[in-house]
């Protein structure tokens, strides 16, 4: 038996430690390697995946924006992602303040109700919603799908921030009014800025709900307000599917939202702690 000085033990605990934590970041990564490393394979390279040794090649990188248009649905996708996020935090930022800081009957139940709005799958709510676009003509505009997503994302936003605005004394708006600020006024001068780590992480989950959303997307939308990921479908073929190309799109879907998440980290990290401790 190998006896180990107590030096030696905590040496080889963290050196395991160390091992087992870069396992589980490659775990969590490898799908995205993948994924990166399918979109610059060849046609011919795609079909075995056993391929690991391969020259890298753009041509399916050309093929998503020459022949398919990528830069179209992106768009798509940013203006309903923007204005989905802005009027989710604008709308259920002034109902999260209601239920921090107002008593009325029935609350809870009121805030139960409106998480199990969030709660409820695309698929079951897909057909009313079809009918409701046709109906009004707003089947594959804009402005149809923000109002859906507003649907989902608003319940969100409501429970998120009622935490953030519980966890701020109330004694400080108190002194606002003291002197002479009204509520409105308080709620811009002080709640706000103090929850603006919160307010930044819930608009990253807002726009990663909102850009990653398929179900909604792909039976509310034909051409006109058609967004990111429901061009999955253009890459389903009789003659098979076209990995390469798939791949390509999951790569350039992902950057937006990690170039968002990297400027924002800071905030993002502030906003998951907010209140931890008190």
């Amino acid at each position: 038996m190998i006896h180990l000085s107590p030096g030696r033990k905590k040496k080889l605990v963290k050196l395991l430690l160390n091992l087992l934590t870069a396992l589980v970041i490659l775990g969590c990564l490898f799908p995205f390697i993948w994924t990166v490393m399918t979109s610059l394979k060849t046609r011919v390279d795609t079909i075995n995946p056993a391929v690991w040794l391969f020259k890298p090649t753009l041509e399916n990188y050309q093929a998503i924006f020459q022949k398919r248009d990528l830069l179209f649905y992106i768009k798509n996708s940013m203006i309903i992602v923007f204005f989905t996020t802005i009027i989710s935090l604008a709308l259920g930022t002034m109902a999260a303040y209601g239920f921090a800081r107002f008593q009325f009957q029935r609350k809870e139940d009121l805030a139960l109700w409106i998480l199990s709005l969030r709660m409820l799958p695309p698929m079951a709510v897909i057909i009313p919603f079809f009918l409701m676009g046709r109906f009004l003509h707003l089947l594959d505009k804009h402005i149809f799908l923000i109002i859906v997503y507003l649907s989902f994302n608003i319940p969100f936003t409501i429970w998120m921030m009622r935490g953030f605005i519980e966890d701020i004394p109330k004694e400080l708006e108190e002194s606002a009014w003291v002197d002479g600020c009204s509520r409105f006024q308080s709620l811009i001068k002080i709640v706000f800025p103090l929850t603006l780590p919160g307010l930044v992480a819930t608009a990253i989950f807002c726009v990663i709900q909102s850009w990653n959303e398929f179900a909604l997307a792909f039976f509310l939308t034909s051409f006109n307000s058609r967004t990111v990921p429901t061009t999955v479908t253009f890459f389903l073929t009789v003659m098979g599917i076209i990995w390469g190309e798939m791949a390509a799109v999951g790569v350039v879907a992902t950057i937006p939202i990690l170039i968002f998440a990297i400027l924002v980290q800071k905030y993002l990290i502030r906003g998951l702690t907010f209140g931890a401790l008190k």
